[in-house]
This record gives C-alpha cells, structure tokens and sequence, in this order.
C-alpha cells in the first residue's frame, strides 16, 4: 500500500523527490534467493584486501559479536520509501574492530551470495547507524529480505543494503559492483536522484 503524504504531513520531508511512502515491504532482487540447511558449515563471513590480516568468521563467531538496534527510512530506486524501519543487528563498527584497515583503502566491495557486489565510499560503509541486520521491525529477517545477513546504509539508494551479504573487500580504487555494472550510479544519493551512470 503506497501512502501520498499530505502538505501537513511533517514525514514528507523524509521523502526524497520522486518516491512515494509504502507501508510495505516490496522484494526486489536479481537472482534466486539462497537456501541453506546448516549455516554452521555453509556459511561465513570474510573481511579482506587492504587489511593487515585477513579474517574469516563462522556464523556463529558473527553472531556473537556484539549487536545495536536503529530506526531510519529507507528509500529504493523504483519509487518507493519506507519510513521508521527497526532494525537490529551488528554495527558496522563492531565488525570494524576485527581487523586492521590499511591508510590506503579508501573503498569497499560488499560481496554477497550468488556473485552479487556492492562498491561504497569507505567513509559511506563506515558511517554511524549502518549495520549487518538480521531483525526487521522486531522479527528475523526473510530470506527474500536477506536472512541471515542484510547491509543496511539507509543514507543511499536500497540498492547499496546488499543482501545475503558474506564479506567486505577493501580497496584503494573504486570498482563497479554488480548493478552499476549495469547501468546504475556508482554513489546512489537519493536526495540527488542518483539512480543511473548518467545522473
């Protein structure tokens, strides 16, 4: 259901130009969602690049690590904005702590299931309030959101929260991720409408 703020409507200020409010949640991605039946062995989690030592974690070393909650809005390329979104989960910073970042990484790759890429502005990723979600809005996230393991930076188009995410490469140079590969911007502000390469 798509909401039409009105002129009082002080929320509308949260909406940048072009998008509408939805009270749902639409599923969007490319691809098929994963399966898993044992994360214990079918997954993990690798920081690497420009670390000064690479480190990979089982789902249950991830888990463990320390977890936050944040509210924010969040905001996709096709049209639609969704406000005050609960999301819980491993801040950015916890994961941070883990490794060593050298002076000359000045980018991220996020590296997820399927192939699926992500290219972020280290000072992007690093940005307070992002987090490795595995709750939305108090429940488990589902698979067609990106259980067990979402990217939220909600300050960006949707597109930048990979899901089924399952790394961060560090980088010197800035890369194309899977859909600016195809055609989309490489930043993606939506205050600015940064949907394509030529925006």
């Amino acid at each position: 259901m798509f909401i039409n703020p009105s002129s009082t409507d002080t929320k509308r200020d949260r909406i940048p130009p072009n998008q509408k409010q939805t009270t749902g949640f639409p599923v969007l991605h490319y691809g098929d969602v994963p399966e898993y039946t044992d994360l214990s062995t079918e997954w993990s989690f690798r920081l690497f690049g420009l670390v000064e030592e690479e480190v990979t974690l089982t789902y249950e070393q991830m888990m463990a690590l320390p977890t936050g909650e944040v509210t924010n809005d969040i905001h996709c390329v096709t049209g639609w904005s969704k406000l005050d979104n609960e999301w819980q989960g491993i801040p950015v910073e916890e994961v941070l702590k883990l490794v060593k970042v050298k002076p000359e990484a000045k980018y991220v790759m996020l590296h997820a299931e399927h192939g699926w890429t992500v290219n972020l502005p280290l000072a992007d990723f690093m940005k307070a309030g992002n987090l490795f979600a595995n709750k939305h809005n108090g429940a488990d996230l589902t698979p067609e959101h990106g259980w067990p393991l979402r990217f939220v930076i909600p300050h960006l188009y949707f597109w930048k929260s990979a899901k089924w995410v399952r790394g961060v490469e560090f980088m010197e140079k800035d890369r194309q991720g899977f859909w600016e590969k195809n055609g989309y911007n490489m930043y993606g502000d939506p205050w600015k409408e940064q949907r394509f390469a030529w925006d």
